[in-house]
């Protein structure tokens, strides 16, 4: 069995973008992301933070607009317009959930689709349905960068995605399909979920449920991808993959923390760096 160390990969992803964003700036551009923070959920916070920390490490500049939970819809929606219409702005990533009363999807639809770096735009969704795509979200396309760093083909392989969410379940599904995978996606409804999950070569589990998925539930052998950012019954950080029952049926296995998370946070650099890219007409 092999852990897939996620802050590894994902510090090459970094130094990548690193050096290319010096070759950028020797030209007189420097990329820039706008966060949009409103009111102060703490996991938001931290997310921020290390945002903000990344893009310091890479060369970018980045603002952050801390908002409080009282702002109304039209003064983020406002916001967002401002953040369009500035040449210095290339990525604009507005932090989720919103709190109670302001409209995710509204602000996700009016963040322009060449600054959405967090792929969440209809426009850029129906791109990655096609395969035909500037920008992927950041979940999804870091765990495709995990399997590939580690020579884990997808193709004529048995892909099982728990989760069906707009921002990693369905996405992922789609890398999955790209790739030759043979995906199925399973959720609240499905069926014999046990009986699915256990002929998965590649698993991936995107449920916000610790430990759901048990050892009986996967395949001898099988690659094991844990999304989950949860809390168990002490407190203590963990998956939605209880680690320590199924990490000696598999081949590979992702591990909370330190696997998918960090993957994220390299991706959202490497979007940024090419949304700079393409509104200064750079292409590669």
């Amino acid at each position: 069995m092999i852990i897939i160390d996620g802050k590894k990969v994902s510090s090459t992803v970094k130094e990548q973008v690193k050096n290319e964003t010096a070759e950028l700036k020797a030209k007189g551009i420097t990329p820039g992301l706008a966060v949009i923070l409103v009111g102060d959920d703490p996991a938001s916070r931290v997310y921020v933070n290390n945002k903000k920390k990344a893009c310091e490490y890479v060369g970018f500049r980045s603002e952050e607009f801390a908002l409080p939970a009282t702002t109304s819809q039209k003064e983020l929606l406002d916001l967002v317009e401002q953040l369009n219409e500035r040449e210095d702005i290339n990525g604009i990533l507005c932090q989720l959930p919103l709190p109670e009363g302001l409209d995710d999807n509204a602000v996700i639809e009016a963040i322009s689709p060449l600054k959405d770096v967090d792929a969440f735009h209809k426009q850029n969704v129906g791109r990655i349905m096609i395969g035909d795509y500037d920008f992927l979200p950041c979940t999804p396309a870091g765990i495709m960068e995990m399997l590939h760093a580690y020579d884990i083909s997808v193709d004529g392989k048995n892909c099982v995605v728990i989760g069906r969410s707009n921002i990693v379940g369905k996405p992922m599904a789609m890398l999955l399909l790209h790739e030759n995978g043979t995906v199925t996606i399973c959720h609240s409804r499905t069926k014999n979920l046990k009986e699915i999950t256990s002929q998965a070569d590649i698993l991936v589990a995107a449920v916000g449920k610790p430990k759901f998925v048990t050892a009986d539930m996967v395949k001898d052998g099988a690659v094991v991808i844990d999304v989950g950012m949860d809390r168990d019954e002490n407190g203590k950080l963990c998956g939605d993959v209880d680690f320590e029952n199924v990490k000696d049926k598999c081949s590979y296995i992702t591990p909370v923390p330190g696997g998918v998370g960090p993957m994220t946070i390299a991706t959202l650099m490497k979007n940024t760096l090419k949304a700079a890219k393409l509104q200064n007409k750079i292409y590669d």
